[in-house]
């Protein structure tokens, strides 16, 4: 049988149809923090490269680290790498069978949040 109506519908859930539950966005930042750590990595890389090259040039990335950009990029990558961590337990829970209805998958999306938060804080008061 053909479809006479093929062309005038969705093929699957559209994005202006589909409402993002919490555990979807948390799913999307636990990967997009995984891309920005790869970035961060990078940075930490160059400013070790830098310091084995010779003063001058470690003078100039230390700067660039050490200035409040670098303060700024620095901290979200705590918060990154924080959040990161906590979606990885998260997913840990879930591969034990535990956590998987919608209440307790909603908790713990919200403790991957305030948890990074929380942990984030914590650790630039301990710096």
């Amino acid at each position: 049988m053909a479809d006479v109506n093929r062309g005038n519908r969705p093929l699957s859930p559209h994005l202006t149809i589909y409402r993002p539950q919490l555990n979807s966005i948390t799913s999307i930042f636990v990967r997009i923090t995984g891309n920005g750590l790869m970035v961060g990595a990078i940075a930490v890389v160059w400013w070790l490269m830098a310091a084995a090259s010779g003063g001058a040039y470690y003078n100039v990335i230390d700067g660039l680290i050490t200035s409040v950009l670098g303060d700024i990029v620095m901290a979200l990558s705590v918060l990154a790498l924080w959040y990161h961590a906590l979606g990885g337990v998260r997913h840990l829970i879930w591969d034990t069978g535990r956590g998987l209805d919608v209440a307790m998958s909603d908790k713990l999306g919200w403790a991957m949040i305030i948890g990074s938060v929380v942990l984030t804080a914590l650790t630039l008061v301990a710096i």
